[in-house]
């Protein structure tokens, strides 16, 4: 069977879900954050499940909607978090090509601003450059595709993947 879903993963601020949008636009296919679906089923914000519940909590909960997530003819941008949880990944991957966007530290650092309320599983007293240095090399594994997001607008980051999907 061809996997129809498109898999953005990526570190939070990476542009997974703005670039989700445009590639589901471009190419014809639904879109899906996980993200909201998580938060939709739950009612509650990603950073308050993490505040009232906890980080294994929550972690428990994005596995759990990516184990039961249905999605064909998909572009699905996940949380940064997913590349955790090995079965989530492969439930992911079952039916999706992985897309890493690697976007460089800097970068993330300059659009991230709200690292507190957005709801990011990070342990106490970690930094966003130990986060990095901890995911990047998940991501990489995972990673069916990456694109060097450096130095381009989301619109020709959209482009780029959908010329690796387009027979």
């Amino acid at each position: 069977m061809k996997k129809s879903n498109i898999v953005l993963i990526g570190m939070p601020g990476a542009g997974k879900s703005t670039i989700g949008v445009v590639l589901a636009k471009r190419m014809g296919l639904h879109f899906l954050d996980t993200d909201v679906l998580i938060q939709a089923r739950h009612k509650r914000r990603l950073q308050d499940i993490i505040n009232e519940d906890g980080l294994e909590a929550f972690r428990l909960i994005e596995e759990q909607a990516l184990l039961e997530l249905q999605a064909r003819d998909t572009v699905i941008a996940t949380g940064g978090s997913v590349v955790y949880s090995e079965p989530g990944m492969a439930a992911l991957k079952a039916n999706g090509q992985t897309v890493f966007l690697d976007v460089p530290l800097v970068d993330l650092q300059r659009r991230i601003q709200d690292m507190d309320t957005r709801g990011m599983v990070i342990d106490p007293g970690e930094t966003l450059d130990d986060l990095y240095r901890r995911r990047r090399p998940l991501y990489l594994r995972h990673a069916d595709l990456v694109i060097d997001c450096r130095h381009k607008p989301l619109e020709a980051v959209a482009t780029e993947i959908a010329a690796h999907f387009t027979p």
